[in-house]
């Protein structure tokens, strides 16, 4: 595997010319759908088959953001409505085991989703534990507010995905739930002591350690590093990531393209990596940006590649599973949710 450490997304329905020569030459790892890629399945289909060409990799990773609730790139009519991850804690609080059955359902209806499109990674499950007073881009996206909640919902999710053929992606760790602004606008800061950090924030992705993909947060904590966010931290990496928290799946930035990252592009992505992340993730598709990007990212080698390697190698057929009942608890939840 000769990939750039790079995750890169596209500007519309279908490749053009300039887009196809261009991740020919580059060969990123992989690549993000979002909203303005997808129209309706065979469209979608035939625009992940066109990636996967440009590369020459038919097990190149093709990523989406699809949750539910307000983080869900395919739509109706084509694809249902999910619930946010909230619903799903609510009813844990008094049900935990039809909490745990309705989400891992649903999840695997998202799964099918995905696999049926030929998209191989979801990036969810999202560990984040929210505080009152913080910044609503978590919000309902978290399970629960506390870690012991997100860590077992969060658990059936990856289960949940990994048995319908789809790779989850933990996010955004070491935890982004206390974060007071929102990371695509601006740079969130916590300065939360390290115990606290440790106990609640940290816990979740501790707990999922052995997941294959994980998406930092663009978050300084103060306590830890005052200077720069994880996603740019040695310290946050290589201390409480990799060490404490015994991370060694791939590690992937969140979008370099997010104003909680200042300077250059190419300086984002080279700091990222000398950092101890393994893959940079950009997600606009503005080709003007990925050449910048492409210029300065390194090759996927050495741990990164081993990751990368490991990370496809927990694909799977999907195994069986009962689509009415999973169908059913969809629209359970769905009712509850409103």
């Amino acid at each position: 595997m000769t990939a750039s450490a790079l995750i890169l997304g596209c500007s519309g329905l279908v490749l053009t010319p300039e887009e196809k020569g261009f991740f020919r030459d580059v060969d990123p790892w992989g690549f993000i759908l979002f909203k303005r890629n997808c129209d309706e399945p065979e469209q979608v289909r035939a625009l992940v088959s066109s990636l996967r060409d440009a590369v020459g990799r038919a097990d190149a990773p093709v990523l989406i953001d699809q949750e539910g609730g307000r983080v869900q790139r395919l739509k109706p009519p084509y694809w249902p409505s999910y619930p946010a991850g909230r619903p799903f804690g609510a009813v844990f609080s008094h049900d935990p085991d039809r909490a745990r059955r309705c989400l891992f359902n649903v999840t695997r209806l998202i799964a099918k989703d995905l696999h049926d499109l030929g998209i191989t990674v979801d990036c969810m499950p999202v560990l984040d534990v929210p505080v009152p007073g913080a910044h609503d881009v978590i919000g309902d996206r978290a399970y629960a507010s506390d870690p012991e909640t997100v860590a077992i919902l969060g658990r059936v999710v990856c289960e949940a995905l990994l048995a319908g053929g789809v790779l989850p992606v933990i996010k955004h760790v070491p935890g982004h739930g206390r974060a007071g602004v929102d990371s695509h606008l601006s740079l969130p800061r916590v300065d939360a002591a390290r115990e606290r950090l440790a106990s609640s924030d940290f816990a979740p992705f501790k707990a999922l350690a052995d997941m294959p993909l994980a998406m930092t947060a663009h978050v300084v904590y103060s306590a830890l590093d005052p200077d720069r966010p994880a996603t740019t931290s040695p310290t946050m990496i290589g201390d409480i990531i990799r060490g404490e928290l015994a991370y060694d799946g791939l590690l992937m930035t969140d979008d370099l393209s997010m104003q909680a990252l200042d300077g250059p592009l190419g300086k984002r992505i080279s700091q990222s990596i000398a950092a101890g992340c393994d893959v940079g993730l950009h997600c606009n598709g503005s080709m003007a940006e990925m050449v910048e990007l492409a210029a300065v990212a390194p090759k996927l080698d050495g741990d990164a590649l081993r990751r990368a390697r490991a990370a496809l190698a927990r694909l799977e057929p999907p195994a069986p599973f009962d689509q009415d009942q999973a169908f059913a608890d969809l629209a359970a939840m769905m009712g509850e949710s409103v």
